[in-house]
C-alpha cells in the first residue's frame, strides 16, 4: 500500500503561481512513477504531468506544457507540481497518483494509488 496526501492547493489570480506537493508513505516510493491529474466539475479526470521513478523523464499534457513543472525528491518521498502562469481553465481538483509499471502514464486507470485531491481555483 502507498498512501498519498496532496497539499498546496488554494485560490490564486490568473497569471499567478502555486506549488502542489504530494507526500507518500508506505511501500517504497522510488518503485513508482508518479502522476498528477485534475478534474473540473462535470468533466472527466485528465492527465496533467508524470515523472519516472528516478525523476529523469517527465511528461506533460499539451495544455500545461511550458507552464507546469513536475519534480520529485525521493529522499523526502514527495512529488511536486510547480504551476506558473495559471489560467482560469486550470481550476480543478488536483490529484497525485502512483503507478508501479509506468507504461500508460496518461491513463487514470493505469495508476495503483491515489491521493484525496487538493482544490485549485484560478480567478480572472
Amino acid at each position: 500500500q502507498v498512501q498519498l496526501v496532496e497539499s498546496g492547493g488554494g485560490s490564486v489570480q490568473a497569471g499567478g503561481s502555486l506549488r502542489l506537493s504530494c507526500a507518500a508513505s508506505g511501500r517504497t516510493f522510488t518503485w513508482y512513477g508518479m502522476g498528477w491529474f485534475r478534474q473540473a466539475p462535470g468533466k472527466e479526470r485528465e492527465f496533467v504531468a508524470a515523472i519516472s521513478w528516478h525523476g529523469g523523464t517527465t511528461y506533460y499534457a499539451d495544455s500545461v506544457k511550458g507552464r507546469f513543472t513536475i519534480s520529485r525528491d525521493n529522499a523526502k518521498n514527495t512529488v511536486y507540481l510547480q504551476m506558473n502562469s495559471l489560467k482560469p481553465e486550470d481550476t480543478a481538483v488536483y490529484y497525485c497518483a502512483a503507478d508501479l509499471e509506468f507504461i500508460s502514464y496518461t491513463l487514470p486507470a493505469a495508476y495503483d494509488y491515489w491521493g484525496q485531491g487538493t482544490q485549485l481555483t484560478v480567478s480572472s
